[in-house]
């Protein structure tokens, strides 16, 4: 596709000052099975090229489905066209600056394919994870559901870029629901993503997933409501990996920050002038932006404007010091960013993003947090979540919890609940998990933009264990 990509290119003889062509395919397979059936197998398959060039400083973008020489050469008359339309709109002046020439391939790291795997007995792992979660009559409903989704993505430029980057990502999720008379619950993997093959769907690992969800959702049914009262809240990756999406990674979205992103989700709490100041947590919080992770679900080579993705520190002993914005985001607010242009597809040119967004590391052990607490609350599984329109305040919902009773991990309770504000509660932060209890998660699921764009992101994290923190059980 390279190849053609060029040749393609090189006919378009544009007067533009730089013209890019981004060719993305992409074939996705969903299964889902619930109380041992199967309920649906789903194949979706898309093509297109995202054409845009550079005019008079100002980037425009055409997309087509129709890849060939003429389908191409009409997208580029339309950007063209816009760029002439819209050239009395101008916000800011780009140049080759905020694309940088860019050469080099990625693959995602696999060892097996769903055709050496088999469709039969990809399904077959399914309805038997159903059959395992059945561990008592009071469980209602049983769901298993698998999905792959493999992504080629070509990109050349008249400034001699010329790379591409292929993408095999996974979802499993496995749900439990119980019910006693009024009492319904519910008991999840979590969302189980990864960036591999479909040796990610493991007979032996989904199986004791099914198990550990079908005798947990009982304990729930049997728990007594997480109290109300403020107190020491251990989280488990779980669940940090969402808090670390909400209130960290979506609040340094440099494009949020300037004002391009707000009707969607929200604006920011964070100004421009807080970059290199504003203490963001306790001086264990350290927040890396990693694209170079193998196996995370957004580790990659470039980002799609091809710009070298690099691992860079956005929170280091909890000061703030990059946003999450692109070339042009930081030409814009004078603030360093990270290479972080993404899109959801060919139709769609790239915005500021989330890739894998990380806790680092810290030193202490599982032991160590649980034995250091008097009076605390284990909360594992996202299970809700609330955020106001500066992604500052929020509220979390849990699956499942346990006491911390004197330095000892008691009984399970149910409903757990905590809320804070984003740099309070962070500044709260006093023990972080080592390499041990350290953990890989992530959103095949992160909305953004109008119109809308759904991308992939990873979040790794160990286990942290935070003071203070206000906890209630049931719904508020």
């Amino acid at each position: 596709m390279k190849t053609e990509l060029k040749e393609m290119l090189a006919s378009l003889n544009s007067p533009a000052e730089w013209v890019g062509l981004r060719h993305v395919a992409e074939d996705s397979r969903s299964f889902q099975v619930r109380d041992e059936r199967v309920e649906a197998v789903n194949q979706g398959i898309s093509e297109g090229v995202m054409v845009e060039v550079l005019v008079d400083g100002q980037f425009h973008y055409s997309a087509t489905a129709d890849v060939s020489k003429d389908g191409i050469a009409r997208a580029h008359n339309r950007a063209m066209a816009l760029a002439e339309f819209s050239k009395g709109w101008s916000l800011a002046k780009f140049s080759l600056d905020q694309r940088p020439k860019a050469v080099g391939s990625y693959a995602s790291k696999t060892s097996q394919t769903l055709d050496q795997l088999g469709m039969q007995e990809l399904i077959a792992l399914l309805v038997d994870s159903t059959k395992a979660m059945k561990t008592s009559d009071e469980i209602v409903s049983r769901v298993a559901y698998a999905q792959n989704a493999v992504t080629n993505m070509t990109y050349v430029s008249s400034n001699g870029s010329e790379f591409d980057q292929t993408f095999s990502h996974n979802f499993s999720h496995l749900s439990a629901t119980a019910q006693r008379g009024s009492d319904v619950q519910t008991r999840t993997n979590g969302m189980d993503v990864s960036q591999s093959g479909y040796e990610f769907f493991d007979r032996e690992h989904m199986t004791a997933e099914s198990v550990r969800i079908g005798e947990q959702v009982l304990e729930l049914l049997d728990a007594e409501n997480c109290p109300e009262d403020t107190r020491d809240l251990l989280l488990a990756p779980s669940q940090l990996y969402l808090q670390i999406h909400e209130s960290i990674g979506h609040p340094l979205e440099l494009d949020r920050i300037l004002g391009d992103e707000r009707n969607y989700a929200g604006w920011s709490f964070i100004g421009l002038e807080d970059f290199g100041k504003l203490q963001y947590g306790s001086d264990l919080l350290n927040v890396t932006f990693d694209p170079t992770v193998s196996g995370e679900l957004a580790s990659y080579m470039f980002d799609d404007t091809g710009v070298k993705a690099e691992k860079e520190y956005l929170i280091k002993d909890g000061k703030l010091l990059r946003g999450l914005g692109s070339l042009e985001s930081q030409s814009r607010a004078n603030v360093p960013g990270v290479a972080c242009a993404r899109s959801t597809s060919w139709n769609r040119p790239a915005l500021d993003r989330m890739a894998n967004i990380n806790i680092e590391a810290g030193t202490s052990s599982m032991s160590d947090m649980i034995s250091s607490v008097e009076k605390g609350v284990f909360m594992d599984t996202n299970k809700s979540w609330s955020i106001d329109d500066y992604r500052n305040k929020f509220q979390f919902g849990c699956e499942y919890a346990k006491l911390i009773e004197n330095g000892e991990i008691t009984k399970t309770v149910k409903n757990p609940n905590y809320r804070g504000v984003c740099t309070p509660f962070w500044s709260n932060l006093k023990m972080v998990g080592n390499g041990d209890n350290f953990e890989v998660w992530g959103s095949f699921f992160c909305g953004k933009a109008e119109p809308n764009q759904v991308i992939r992101v990873g979040h790794a994290t160990p286990h942290c264990l935070f003071s203070d923190i206000e906890v209630f059980g049931g719904a508020r």
